[in-house]
């Protein structure tokens, strides 16, 4: 992120008031955007160069084209490394990344052995994207996600074959309500399984802790900006147990929000349109229909989702361990990435 470029003069974090629920949702879409998965090696270099400009006192103030180079830094660069995020991975992917993979796991009709490989594809491409994008100031043993991944494949595997063996056998329930229940097992078994895969994959982050910084106050960065340094400069207090349990579990609880209305809507709303005259006369219709849903749900959905927290979550210091307590800065607080 733009934290990671050199200058001692920090950008606005965001156009968006972070403070508020919907100033993070409009700030999430735009780093969630896919067109700036268009933007080549030479168009990120140029953003890069773009927001050191500003930090280094040469761009006076901010203007539009800096607003989009620091989104092309922000949804490319990962906040701790400051290197890219692979591409497949970063969250401006995420709705593509996942389209296929999800609109497998709600293809009607699914048997033992379908349901079996997407939700290994699926709990593979968790992995993956929680992995590129966790704190990394606590880093994950190759070992380690191999144990997590193979839990969360067990897990939604499990998950979803019991669910599937149970809804048929249930005996006063209406072949409707039967279908529907069908219809929504993969949310259960994702759901479940995406928590567990957060939780599992960030593991390490709760027994060893991540790094937390004092808030800075602003006469604080203007010493800073007048030293040449950024906030990027400033040494961490040491590493927080709670502030990771924290992070970790708000980032879990937000996989559920997301995939929520993901797995549930477009799989009702398609038993709907598959009781219409239309559909019924053009069944190979089905599969663009369902995609064409999960992607409109996808796509709202994402936002929503990523700003029910704050990525750059402040708290107070007493309110972790005991060794940070009269450590924090402004307002007594800390602030720490919680991963997205």
């Amino acid at each position: 992120m733009s934290a990671s470029l050199p200058g001692g003069r920090e950008l606005p974090v965001s156009k968006y008031d972070l403070s508020t629920y919907w100033g993070r949702v409009r700030h999430s879409a735009d780093i969630s955007d896919p067109r700036t998965l268009l933007v080549n090696r030479a168009g990120l270099e140029h953003a890069k160069n773009l927001v050191a400009g500003y930090k280094q006192g040469k761009i006076i103030e901010m203007n539009e084209e800096l607003w989009k180079a620091k989104k092309i830094v922000d949804s490319t660069l990962h906040p701790d490394t400051g290197e890219p995020v692979f591409l497949p991975f970063r969250m401006s992917s995420f709705v593509l990344s996942n389209l296929v993979v999800t609109a497998g796991m709600l293809t009607p009709g699914l048997g033992m052995t379908g349901t079996l490989l997407w939700q290994i594809a699926n709990q593979s491409l968790n992995v993956a994207i929680n992995n590129a994008n966790a704190n990394k100031s606590t880093p994950l043993s190759i070992s380690k996600i191999a144990q997590s991944y193979l839990l969360a494949v067990g897990a939604s595997c499990s998950v979803a074959l019991g669910l599937n063996a149970v809804v048929p056998r249930l005996k006063r329930v209406s072949p409707a309500t039967k279908m529907v229940l069908t219809r929504l097992v993969p949310f259960a078994a994702v759901a479940s399984a995406g928590a567990l895969n957060v939780l599992l994959m960030r593991g390490e982050e709760i027994r060893q802790g991540i790094d937390i910084y004092p808030v800075l106050s602003e006469a604080d960065k203007a010493k800073l900006a007048a030293e040449g340094k950024s906030e990027s400069a400033v040494a961490s207090l040491g590493k927080s147990k709670k502030a990771a349990t924290l992070a970790v579990s708000e980032t879990a609880v937000s996989r559920v929000l997301n995939s929520s209305p993901i797995m549930v809507f477009p799989p009702l709303v398609l038993i709907a349109l598959q009781k219409q005259k239309w559909l019924k006369k053009n069944p190979r219709m089905t599969v663009p229909v369902n995609v064409g849903l999960i992607f409109a749900t996808s796509m709202f959905a994402l936002p929503l989702a990523l700003a029910a927290f704050p990525q750059r979550q402040a708290v107070d210091a007493s309110s972790l361990e005991e060794e940070f307590w009269g450590k924090g800065g402004e307002n007594g607080k800390v602030v720490f990435n919680r991963g997205i």
